[in-house]
């Protein structure tokens, strides 16, 4: 991958190794004198070529002026800030461009905008640039040779479009890193890339995990093939519909009907969920044994399958409560447990009282129970994490076992991690960014 170190400063020219460097006249005014870089001068507007050095015969882009005399390698550039269109408007606008290298960007804001920069840059015949702008173009920058494109732009200083990495970053990735991600909505929150990156760090392995915001996952199959992520963590609210997009699901996932990681071997996506790994390791961690207990989960979503599904292999006589009577109820009958209405439930019946829902991290409104009515001799479980809620406090105060969240999210990444990397060693460090 040849990387373009974008310069937002004259000074930044000495901060960087980079080979190529783009110097953007609408922020440095005019060229300096760098005789061992391989120049990019990017014009915004009219073109004056005598603000070039005497004898340039470096690059020049000219976005969507009219190309001038020169005899320097003239790029010229697309930037749509709204959106991201079909893969044949793509590569129309491209291929009507008059110039030696035809570079286009995109905002990105679907995994169907990723299909179809790879589909058009599939078809490209000329020299060509063709990026995603945006948080989920990210992985566009950083698969150049998938993408055939003939540079790539890493910033120096600050970001000059969003979605950029640092130029010495890249350089480090270059075109051959094993790429990770997590899959929600929202994922603002999310602690996932900061954990995992951390554990690719601390692993050796040359690698990134991104996050792939998106409100569906329509293309999502073709976005982890085409751009060869080798897995992907999901999370709210694909962890069931994700199996519809995969090729094949192992049997714990099955069992609860929800996937929470996708690995992919050369092409072929199999989901699994460590969410059960995560929860063991979580009561681990607390000091409690779940073996033949009585256990209130609240949440009827993926995260309150994959617990009633571990429950049930420790023998625990399970209770379902949420909001959502009718989902409530299929998820009980599902695992052979009983639901039952949150007015109706008392919680001194209970060992253990497991929050699935997102209160307290993506709600601040009021838990489905009465939680003031839990007492010392049980034990809490918050699968929420990055605060103390309301729960936790209420659980601490009255001196009652409390399995984290933190734990739990450090022992399914970990196990993912491992899916992935065949490390298994990664939750100690992925629990300290928590």
């Amino acid at each position: 991958m040849r990387v373009c170190a974008s310069l937002s400063s004259a000074s930044e020219l000495s901060e960087t190794r980079t080979r190529m460097v783009e110097i953007r006249l609408d922020l440095l005014g005019s060229v300096p004198d760098a005789p061992d870089r391989d120049l990019l001068v990017t014009y915004r507007g009219p073109i004056d070529l005598g603000i070039l050095p005497e004898g340039y015969s470096g690059m020049i882009d000219i976005g969507e002026e009219p190309r001038p005399e020169t005899k320097a390698t003239v790029v010229a550039s697309h930037h749509d800030f709204e959106g991201t269109p079909n893969a044949e408007r793509i590569v129309s606008i491209l291929n009507g461009m008059d110039c030696d290298i035809s570079k286009a960007a995109f905002s990105v804001k679907s995994l169907r905008d990723l299909t179809s920069i790879l589909d058009a840059a599939r078809s490209m015949k000329r020299k060509h640039v063709i990026l995603g702008m945006g948080p989920l173009g990210t992985v566009t920058r950083i698969r150049a040779s998938i993408l055939g494109n003939e540079f790539s732009f890493g910033y120096v200083g600050e970001p000059t479009a969003p979605g950029q990495l640092s130029a010495a970053r890249m350089e480090e990735l270059g075109d051959d890193c094993m790429i990770l991600g997590v899959l929600g909505n929202p994922l603002s929150k999310s602690k996932s890339p900061l954990m995992h990156n951390a554990a690719l760090r601390e692993a050796g392995i040359n690698g990134i995990y991104l996050p792939f915001e998106t409100s569906d996952l329509d293309q999502v199959e073709e976005v982890v093939r085409g751009y060869g992520i080798r897995g992907m963590n999901v999370t709210i609210p694909f962890k069931q519909d994700i199996m519809d997009h995969i090729d094949a699901v192992d049997k714990d996932a099955s069992a609860i009907g929800a996937v929470n990681t996708v690995v992919n071997d050369n092409g072929r996506l199999t989901g699994y969920n460590t969410d059960v790994l995560g929860i063991h390791k979580a009561l681990e961690c607390a000091g409690f044994e779940a073996e033949d207990r009585r256990v209130l989960v609240m949440g009827t979503g993926g995260a309150a399958r994959a617990c009633v599904h571990y429950m049930n292999t420790r023998g625990c006589d399970v209770t379902v409560t949420g909001r959502n009577p009718e989902k409530g109820t299929a998820l009980a009958s599902d695992f052979g447990a009983v639901f039952r209405d949150p007015k109706s439930v008392s919680t001194m019946m209970y060992d253990l009282v497991v929050n699935c829902t997102p209160v307290g991290m993506y709600s601040d409104g009021p838990y489905p129970i009465n939680i003031s009515t839990i007492q010392s001799e049980q034990a809490v479980f918050d699968m929420t994490y990055g605060k103390e809620t309301p729960l936790v406090r209420h659980a601490l105060d009255k001196g009652c076992k409390v399995a984290r969240g933190e734990d739990m999210l450090a022992g399914q990444g970990a196990a993912s991690f491992a899916m992935w990397t065949g490390r298994d060693d990664a939750f100690r460090v992925m629990r300290e960014q928590l």
